[in-house]
């Protein structure tokens, strides 16, 4: 690691989009608490819990291609900002429905693909805005910052949205609906300083470039096929209710703590990361930060331990951000600026499988055999991945020492 002063928080625009990813972050952890609480508490089915992720999977997998063309067509800050009103609107709909008593699963799932569509487009958008607010050789400790942010906001947002769900999920939802509209005002005021190139026509060869720039450079697919196939055996995030209530028994405050951990672990590190960036042996930090993630995941699978459990859920969070902020400044730094948007939503499509799908994968997988089996199972298959893609099927990304890459 190397330490290096950095003054990209000086960058006004840069903190405005740091500080409303914490809020807008917030209010999505925030959400998926209460979203999920509501939805076992309505059901006691782990199956409906999963169905919940597969909600939000669905709408980013058929809207992720052209999320990137207008990630790379229009003003990605404008995007951003039209995206968390809607959200608002969203989330004014379920704070009704919870105080007036009429919101069912079928709404919960409703809300959770309409909330899924809305962050697809956002996610490129937002994404693509760092390189157009800091200099290309900020971009890592940019990727740093941004990763304490999203984790600071996993600190605040599911311990705060598992308290409030003891007042009711309505309380949940209205905290939610401030951060939103927060952090809206903060994406208003973002000015872009680098100059994006527009798209000038739309046909299937600009629609696919972004996946043929993705499968064209072994770095950049080898780095985001390994996220959604070793952290979509390895989320356990979804079963944390079912752990919380029947296996640790310690009920929605307990679930905001167990919700919690896994962001302690990576902020401690993120912040680390914001001083002392990751420069040498790329590939091969990378791969060990996947080894540690999936022994804790086994570790917390069979622990019945409350504070055993938050330990291994802090090293998962942990492991996770070195992973997040390689990956993170691998695609920006290897990616022409006229197409941050387009490979961003391809990025955005492989994390958000690894997470939304992953959730169903494991509601699915814990309804069969238990949620401590489907844990340790999901631990093994990401210790499996991790030894498949560095030996067998992406060497190249193990020797990988810088973030530059070579193509091809």
């Amino acid at each position: 690691m190397n330490r290096n002063g950095s003054s990209v928080l000086h960058n006004r625009s840069f903190l405005r989009l740091w500080i409303a990813r914490i809020f807008s972050t917030s209010a999505f952890q925030m959400l998926s608490v209460a979203i999920g609480w509501q939805m076992y508490a309505l059901t006691d089915s782990a199956f409906q819990l999963g169905l919940v992720g597969l909600a939000q999977f669905l709408p980013m997998l058929l809207l992720t291609l052209p999320a990137g063309q207008t990630a790379d067509r229009y003003d990605r800050r404008t995007i951003v900002y039209l995206c968390q009103l809607m959200e608002s609107v969203v989330v004014l709909l379920l704070v009704l429905g919870s105080m007036q008593g009429w919101l069912g699963s079928l709404h919960l799932l409703i809300a959770a693909a309409i909330l899924g569509a809305c962050r697809t487009f956002e996610g490129p958008a937002s994404a693509a805005l760092v390189p157009d607010i800091v200099d290309r050789e900020q971009l890592p400790k940019a990727a740093a910052w941004s990763a304490s942010a999203m984790q600071t906001a996993m600190i605040v947002g599911p311990s705060l949205g598992g308290v409030l769900v003891v007042w009711g999920t309505a309380a949940a939802y209205i905290a939610s609906l401030g951060a939103l509209l927060v952090s809206t005002v903060l994406i208003f005021f973002v000015k872009t300083v680098h100059f994006v190139k527009k798209l000038d026509t739309v046909n299937m060869d600009t629609f696919l470039s972004g996946l043929r720039f993705v499968f064209a450079r072994k770095i950049i697919l080898g780095t985001i096929s390994l996220d959604l196939f070793a952290v979509l055996l390895g989320g356990a995030t979804a079963l944390l209710p079912i752990f919380a209530e029947d296996i640790l028994k310690t009920g929605s405050l307990g679930l905001g703590l167990l919700r919690s951990a896994p962001a302690v672990g990576a902020i401690v590190v993120s912040l680390i990361l914001t001083r002392y960036s990751v420069e040498r042996a790329i590939g091969k930090t990378l791969f060990a930060s996947l080894v540690v993630f999936a022994l804790a995941t086994i570790l917390f699978g069979v622990s019945h331990n409350f504070w055993l459990s938050l330990f291994a859920l802090f090293l998962i969070g942990a492991s996770d951000v070195v992973s997040v902020v390689i990956r993170s400044t691998l695609v920006q730094v290897n990616t022409p600026q006229e197409m941050q948007g387009r490979v961003n939503a391809v990025n955005s499509l492989f994390i958000g499988t690894s997470n939304q799908l992953g959730e169903f994968e494991s509601g699915t997988m814990a309804g069969l055999v238990g949620a401590v089996p489907a844990t340790v199972i999901g631990g093994l298959g990401t210790l499996a991945i991790s030894f498949i893609w560095m030996y067998w099927l992406f060497p190249v990304l193990r020797t990988q020492k810088t973030y530059t890459a070579e193509k091809g």
